[in-house]
């Protein structure tokens, strides 16, 4: 892992999610690339036939003078927790955020993402929302979406849902890497409900087959899906909570709106979006 790219608009939630990728980003010794963009309004020219450049000129120095304004704010949040050694690189694009994100990634050839939330206290914005939710869909490369209550803490226990599908396998592989780096263990969470379609012996295997990393396999029985996930999280100590894109409709469902009033009492940890192949 060579470059993390980190979407800032300068809000309390992207300051707070700062602090993990540059932590993360000296753990797993990559460089970090500051994104921030911004969309100019659209004018009708016809209104403003003189000075229709001019506005647009002024726009983008507005957001020029803001955007150097705040980067020394965010190295000397580096600087204070002795991570100013770290690179940092910047970017300020106009446009569509998820538009630009996609481009960056692919033109710096980008390894994660790692942006903040406000979702904290609403988590069924925190999956559904329009930005994280594109960001989800759209960028192919793991995403650390961090609330803006999760205040960092070292990485020992990485929380991994699985449905045992022969996919997942590959996703599980890239998290006990991201965990070796961060000398973590990985708990693999499987909730069994009582119309499950996994066997014995593909659990067995799995198990034969990870045999020699820092996984624990637990399988929990319940029809209480929601209510597992949130116990697995707090008395298995997670400090991490890794889910895989084609369950993110399943993940919308468990953070409803009246789940989310429970949970958020009790959890606020970062989650890690995997995609599949």
């Amino acid at each position: 892992m060579k470059k993390i790219l980190f979407p800032t608009d300068f809000s309390e939630a992207a300051t707070n999610a700062f602090v993990h990728a540059l932590e993360f980003a000296k753990v797993v010794k990559a460089e970090l690339i500051l994104l921030h963009t911004f969309e100019i309004p659209v004018y009708d020219s016809q209104f403003f036939p003189e000075n229709y450049a001019s506005i647009y000129s002024s726009i983008e120095l507005a957001k020029f003078e803001m955007f150097k304004d705040e980067i020394p704010k965010l190295r000397a949040i580096a600087a204070e927790r002795n991570l100013d050694s770290i690179v940092i690189k910047h970017r300020l694009m106009d446009g569509d955020l998820i538009y630009n994100l996609k481009n960056a990634v692919e033109e710096d050839e980008i390894d994660f993402v790692i942006m903040g939330t406000t979702g904290v206290s609403d988590w069924t914005k925190f999956f559904t929302g329009s930005n994280t939710n594109s960001v989800i869909s759209e960028v192919k490369v793991p995403v650390l979406c961090v609330p803006i209550d999760a205040k960092f803490r070292k990485i020992k226990t990485i929380g991994f849902t699985t449905r045992y599908r022969e996919k997942d396998k590959a996703e599980l592989r890239k998290v006990l890497k991201i965990a070796k780096k961060t000398d973590a263990k990985v708990k693999s969470l499987y909730v069994r409900s009582s119309s499950t379609d996994v066997s014995d012996m593909t659990i067995k295997e799995w198990q034969t087959e990870f045999a020699n990393e820092n996984v624990e396999f637990l399988v929990l029985p319940s029809d209480e899906v929601k209510e597992t996930i949130l116990d697995f999280v707090l008395f298995k100590d997670i400090d991490i909570l890794t889910t895989i894109t084609h369950k993110r409709s399943f993940f919308e469902s468990i953070f409803d709106s009246s789940f989310s009033q429970k949970i958020t009492k009790e959890v606020s940890i970062p989650v890690l979006i995997m995609h599949e192949n």
